[in-house]
């Protein structure tokens, strides 16, 4: 199958990036990138030879020849932070010694250069500083998933971008623009998500109302869903955005290089400029808390594939199975007993805990 039309150097590079990581089954992956083995194996084989740019189409100009005369290492630094404004030294030297500048300036001299041609905010400069910093120990042991604050759009409505992120690698599995914050599109945009990268083993989220805690359950239809595919739930505290620190430090930048830097018209180009922003972020951003690598470095596909279609419940010889009703509630010994909406239609087991007349739900 061919690859989609969109980003092709992007998806090509992540592709060759994630089937490099050990245990990775490279039939599965081509499954996800929608390609065959057959032009799996051909990209390998280019960027193994030929690097980055062995992954450009034959009529594109080899890597080695840029559509323009390499400028002078000033005027590098001063391009590439035109282009990433909100980048400051270390990620700006990383990159340009990526893409084959010799002798790149150090750190300190790039953030003269850039004072010098007052692209510096001393302001921003002063508001920086040291952040504490915790990680699970493997890709796809925790999800972290929240909105970023909506804007407005001129062609009327809002647009609500939904990140999730990889808490080992800070990999942006999801980045997407939607129309509002309820049920429907977020689930869609994670199947999504699940269909290319796995499941994970958990998912952080805040309380809001797309999956936060209904008012008489701990429970809402969207973690149930989640919970269903085996996919563990937690949310923070709320009023205590720390505890998603990923998150908020990812929105951070995503307004500073993209959402605050001009107006928007409409959905279809938020979506589009998001997920360009995402490829640059995963692929060639460097990241400080990961010691200047990028995202897809760290990152692996989960080896929990999503399930198109889920098995059925089976529950314990002696239990008694109940299925809530739609209005939340199972009938048992002659009365309705309150479970909570988000299991309507949801087969569940009624059992004894040895105390006579008590009994647990699962």
């Amino acid at each position: 199958m061919p690859w989609k039309d969109v980003r092709l150097m992007s998806q090509r590079e992540e592709f060759v990036g994630l089937s490099m990581v050990d245990g990775t089954c490279f039939a599965d992956l081509c499954r996800r990138f929608g390609i065959s083995r057959k032009t799996g194996y051909k990209w390998l084989k280019r960027y193994r030879s030929q690097g980055r740019g062995g992954l450009a189409d034959r009529s594109r100009r080899p890597r080695g020849s840029p559509a323009r005369t390499p400028p002078a290492a000033e005027q590098a630094v001063v391009a590439l932070r035109l282009e990433h404004p909100a980048w400051g030294g270390r990620k700006l030297k990383r990159v340009l010694e990526r893409e084959g500048l010799a002798e790149a300036p150090a750190p300190s001299t790039i953030t003269e250069i850039l004072r010098r041609h007052e692209m510096i905010d001393p302001r921003e400069s002063a508001a920086r500083g040291p952040m504490r910093r915790f990680e699970h120990k493997r890709p796809n042991a925790l999800w972290q998933m929240d909105f970023k604050g909506d804007f407005a759009l001129s062609a009327g409505g809002r647009c609500h971008p939904l990140s999730i992120l990889d808490d080992h690698s800070r990999f942006a599995v999801c980045l997407r623009a939607c129309a509002d914050q309820r049920r429907r599109p977020t689930q869609a945009a994670l199947i999504d998500t699940f269909r290319r990268y796995g499941l994970p083993d958990r998912m952080l989220m805040d309380n809001g109302s797309c999956w936060g805690a209904a008012p008489l359950s701990a429970w809402t239809q969207f973690t149930v869903w989640l919970v269903r595919r085996g996919v563990f739930v937690s949310h923070g505290r709320p009023y205590h955005p720390q505890t998603q620190g990923k998150c908020e430090r990812f929105h951070r930048s995503l307004k500073a290089e993209l959402i605050g830097r001009r107006a928007w018209s409409d959905l279809a180009q938020c979506r589009a400029a998001l997920e360009r922003w995402r490829d640059d972020y995963n692929l060639r951003r460097p990241h400080e808390a990961l010691g200047l690598d990028v995202p897809a470095s760290r990152y692996a596909p989960s080896p929990r594939a999503y399930p198109e279609v889920l098995e059925a419940i089976e529950y314990a010889p002696g239990d008694e199975v109940r299925q809530a009703r739609r209005n939340g509630s199972i009938k048992f010994r002659g009365a309705l007993w309150a479970v909570g909406r988000a299991f309507a239609g949801e087969p569940l087991a009624v059992r004894p805990t040895g105390e006579d007349g008590c009994f647990e739900i699962y």
